[in-house]
């Protein structure tokens, strides 16, 4: 089983949750030896697949650091460590990866006759992404000037 999740870790980045899941069949001094090994020998760190995830969801999948932050803290992952992870993320590519998803959502509803619900389906699909209200808010006011 430890080669295995050797050749797993070595594939892609895992967390110890996810090694931790993978191997619930197991007595659970077991599963810790398993776990102890792989940190040990490197295959397994979860300040690693924090940066790389946080780093992946924000670049390529355009999530907000408060989606980021929840789905880390799903999986177990310890708080300094995510926001070591968050502070990682290159601000100004995630700030345009933003404002470009949102620029395409407010096209998107553009025949949306009812401001309101405009308004309130936009806020509701850049919460969704993860964004602050904040952020949405200063990029809406732009967006409803133009």
């Amino acid at each position: 089983m430890l080669g295995r999740m050797m050749r797993l870790c070595a594939g892609r980045e895992c967390c110890r949750s996810e090694i931790r899941r993978k191997l619930s069949g197991l007595p659970a001094a077991d599963v810790q030896d398993i776990l102890d090994t792989l940190c040990r020998e490197g295959y397994l760190d979860d300040a690693r697949y924090a940066r790389a995830f946080a780093h992946d969801k924000s670049a390529l999948q355009g999530w907000g650091s408060l989606k980021i932050r929840l789905a880390l803290q799903q999986k177990q992952i310890d708080a300094d460590v995510i926001a070591t992870a968050l502070e990682s993320i290159d601000l100004p590519a995630a700030d345009a990866r933003m404002e470009q998803l949102l620029r395409a959502k407010w096209k998107a509803l553009a025949r949306e006759e009812d401001p309101a619900r405009k308004e309130a389906r936009f806020f509701r699909y850049a919460l969704g992404r993860g964004y602050g209200y904040e952020e949405i808010k200063r990029i809406y006011d732009y967006l409803r000037r133009d």
